[in-house]
């Protein structure tokens, strides 16, 4: 796929900072932006599918975004891209996140936007 088809079937959450206002509001929202990898790609692809998920590509990067929370099972993302896909390879792929990141088990590593939802895990 075409860089230019790839980012034309995406919205992009950077805007220019004439269109950015500033509020007092807390957000529910989270995300990741993992280096730009094989795997990356694949985890990328794969959440596009999810209701609410922004994708958004850079030269180097790959951002993941949503609201409430996103939830990365490695089992599945393992099906996707057809070989093993495990925890510790999501978070070498993974350069940055905001939100709460919590590792469940082996298989799943969720990020939270509502930081209430969280404690359950803590």
């Amino acid at each position: 796929m075409s860089t230019a088809a790839r980012d034309a079937s995406h919205d992009n959450i950077f805007k220019s900072m004439k269109d950015i206002t500033f509020e007092q509001t807390i957000s529910d929202q989270c995300g990741v932006t993992m280096n730009d990898s094989v795997e990356a790609r694949a985890i990328a692809e794969f959440m596009s599918k999810k209701p609410g998920v922004t994708i958004t590509y850079q030269p180097a990067l790959i951002r993941i975004d949503g609201h409430g929370k996103l939830i990365f099972k490695m089992d599945e993302i393992s099906e996707y891209l057809g070989r093993d896909m495990t925890a510790e390879i999501f978070e070498v792929n993974t350069s940055t996140h905001y939100g709460r990141m919590v590792r469940v088990d082996d298989n799943t590593v969720i990020l939270f936007g509502n930081m209430d939802e969280v404690f359950e895990f803590i």
